[in-house]
């Protein structure tokens, strides 16, 4: 069976639009149409009926789709497979959020090869919606995120939490902190969430970026105020140029581990989750 099959059958779901899936696949709706119809003929089954009310899943359709999403994810673990090169006995391929790279990233990798030596890591630092949609299509086994993507064919569990600090080059309180020169920071929607609730005067400013690494920068080069991991913003304040802002709160943001639903039990994604709690159990890098 080929694999473009199965991707328009998937595709089809998420756009129930013929013309839809033809512009995201980037082929003709009659392509879309011929691959329906070959995979349906294949099954000997109707996966999807038309109405006035768009394309719908068939009765068929719905049993098919979770073997439809296993097959897409094992012909793309075994292409992995075939196609890698070098002498490691496993090969992992690992998702980390952007924010969390430069500050963990060197241990867990460090952790990982300690407890898997023969294994070569293959490491992306990305956003969550992507490390998620790389999950479920097999090109990634493990992630570590900060916004689980609820979705059937994948599994996420709390490993802990980062503290962000508030600090600043002219304001040592909240009362001296304006918009105006703030960087407001756009970690994710659980950060954002927390940050309207406790500073909704700050969450107007007109300067935002969705990187911890990006505000730094931002604060190095314009002054002003905004929110870091901690273990960034005590190494800032150490520079002498910035100050904690002492009554800002601290906002706390969720790090999650995800993996695909079928290796929740594995053992060895037990044991990648437990090394990767260790690290962030206690909330800043352990150094």
């Amino acid at each position: 069976m080929q694999i473009e099959l199965i991707d328009t059958f998937l595709d089809l779901i998420e756009t129930r639009s013929f013309n839809r899936t033809a512009e995201r696949l980037g082929v003709t709706q009659s392509t879309v149409s011929a691959r329906l119809v070959a995979l349906e003929e294949a099954l000997g089954a109707r996966l999807f009926t038309r109405s006035r009310a768009g394309t719908q899943l068939s009765t068929d359709g719905l049993r098919f789709e979770p073997h439809a999403r296993l097959i897409r994810q094992d012909w793309t673990r075994a292409r992995r497979a075939v196609g890698e090169k070098g002498t490691a006995a496993l090969s992992l391929r690992l998702g980390i959020q952007n924010d969390l790279s430069a500050a963990y990233l060197g241990d867990l990798i460090a952790d990982f090869r300690r407890l898997l030596p023969d294994t070569a890591f293959y490491v992306e630092p990305d956003y969550s919606t992507q490390m998620c949609s790389d999950l479920i299509a097999g090109a990634s086994d493990f992630a570590v995120m900060f916004t689980p993507k609820p979705h059937p064919d994948l599994f996420f569990t709390s490993v802990g939490e980062i503290p962000y600090r508030l600090i600043a080059t002219s304001a040592q309180k909240m009362a001296e902190v304006v918009p105006e020169t703030y960087v407001l920071a756009n970690f994710s929607p659980a950060f954002e969430a927390a940050h309207r609730q406790l500073l909704p005067g700050l969450s107007v400013a007109p300067l935002s970026v969705g990187q911890s690494t990006a505000v730094s920068g931002l604060l190095r080069a314009l002054g002003g105020a905004g929110y870091v991991m901690e273990a960034t913003a005590r190494a800032m304040v150490a520079e002498g140029r910035f100050a904690f802002v002492g009554d800002a709160p601290i906002i706390r943001q969720p790090v999650f581990a995800a993996m695909h639903l079928r290796d929740r039990t594995s053992s060895l994604h037990r044991q990648l989750l437990r090394t990767v709690r260790r690290r962030f159990e206690g909330g800043e890098p352990v150094t």
